[in-house]
């Protein structure tokens, strides 16, 4: 005959690998909401290095755009640019 009088488990009381699970469980959300939280971080940087990017791609459209005016000016009033290579370094 079964004799099921024995007391089994309690599930009310934690066994050391149920501790360790938790703990590890833990450990593994701690390190989820780190991540999580980094990335947010680093999504932020990403947006404003491209915004920042942009601006700076205007710019140089702009800045470029100036100068070229500028050459076909001096053309048109028949001055040369001089060239780096023309001009004397100040110590001499």
């Amino acid at each position: 005959m079964k004799d099921d009088t024995q007391p089994g488990k309690s599930s009310t009381v934690d066994s050391p690998s149920r501790m360790t699970t938790d703990a590890r469980f833990e450990a593994l959300e701690s390190r989820l909401a780190f991540q999580d939280d980094w990335l947010e971080t680093l999504d932020r940087l990403v947006r404003e290095q491209a915004t920042e990017l942009e601006r700076l791609t205007r710019a140089n459209s702009l800045l470029r755009t100036r100068l070229s005016e500028q050459r076909q000016a001096i053309d048109e009033l028949g001055g040369e640019m001089p060239q780096p290579e023309d001009e004397l370094p100040p110590h001499y």
